[in-house]
Order: C-alpha cells, then sequence, then structure tokens
C-alpha cells in the first residue's frame, strides 16, 4: 500500500451504545441529511428518557423557563411547521395551544408529548417521501414571508434547530439529576 492509497476503515457501528443511530458520514446528500436529523432527534428523546412528568417540568435557571417538556412540544410544532405548512403547503392548526409549544399543560405529560413529536416526524416523512431535495415549498407570516425554500434548505434548518435544542437539553437534564453526555 502506498502512502496515497486510501486506507480501508471498519465499518461503523450502525448505532451507538446508547442507541442512537449514527450519523451517515460518506453518500449521497439526502441519506445523510435526514441521517444527521434523525441523530439530532434521537439524542432528544434521549436527554428525555428516564425523566418523570415533575422532571419534565423542571426549568433550567431563572428567569428562563425553558423545560425538557417544553423543547418536546416545540419541536412537535416546528416539525409540524416546516414539513407540514411551509414545504407542503397545508393548512394546519397548531399542535398545541399556542404556536411555540412551550406553554405547559398541567394536563400533559412527557409520555404523551413525546407521542405527539413522534407522530409529527412520522407525518413529515410521508410528506416529503419521494420528493426532490430541490423540490420547494413557501414561508408563510413572519419576516421571512414568501420566500421560497427548498426541501433542502428544511432539512438543514431541522438538523440546526434539534441540535440547538439538544444543547439546551443537555443543560436541563445536568441541573435536573447530573446526567451528562450525548
Amino acid at each position: 500500500m502506498t502512502a496515497d492509497a486510501p486506507r480501508s476503515l471498519p465499518d461503523a457501528p450502525r448505532t451507538l451504545p446508547d442507541g442512537r443511530p449514527v450519523p451517515l458520514t460518506t453518500g449521497a446528500e439526502r441519506p445523510m441529511l435526514e441521517s444527521r436529523l434523525d441523530f439530532h432527534r434521537a439524542t432528544l428523546a434521549l436527554k428525555c428518557s428516564g425523566l418523570d412528568d415533575a422532571q419534565a417540568r423542571t426549568a433550567s435557571a431563572e428567569p428562563s423557563a425553558l423545560t425538557p417538556l417544553g423543547l418536546v412540544q416545540h419541536l412537535a410544532e416546528v416539525e409540524r411547521n416546516w414539513f407540514q405548512r411551509v414545504f407542503a403547503g397545508l393548512d394546519v392548526p397548531p399542535v398545541y395551544e399556542e404556536e411555540t409549544g412551550y406553554a405547559l399543560d398541567p394536563g400533559r405529560g412527557l409520555g404523551e408529548a413525546l407521542d405527539v413529536w413522534r407522530r409529527e416526524i412520522a407525518r413529515g416523512r410521508e410528506l416529503c417521501a419521494g420528493r426532490s431535495l430541490d423540490d420547494t415549498g413557501r414561508i408563510t407570516g413572519g419576516p421571512m414571508d414568501g420566500v421560497e425554500v427548498s426541501l433542502r434548505w428544511v432539512l438543514v434548518h431541522l438538523v440546526e434547530e434539534h441540535a440547538r435544542h439538544n444543547g439546551h437539553a443537555d443543560i436541563l437534564r445536568e441541573r435536573i439529576d447530573g446526567v451528562t453526555g450525548a
């Protein structure tokens, strides 16, 4: 083997020891984007695993009211907004009473919120199946009203959104019970 010859590495594990899928590092663009988004979705679920409903309602630090439950609800709204409203052009109501999803309802627990979030993910996948990364949707409302965005842009944005909130979830989880990592 010469110094310039590529080296073969053993196949990477398909999941990490904690059960999260390993994102693709090579290959076609769409599977790489989708695998990175799935990794971040699984990271949020991991950050919430083992929390009871009281812990899921624990805020990070004053003055913030950010909670793990609020993050899950917010990301359900994010999934619905970008895949259903923007990309597919559907006129669907907010998942929760207010459009950010952060507000907590005393009757809603973490398990229910995670189920709703997973349903929003599944619906987004259905709407994107068979569509090209170059297919577009249009933002309605807000400062970017009328801007056309591709499915590629939406997937990149969702990776960014989940990654940002996973950082928040790291801090929340450490405050709640000292669990760190992932």
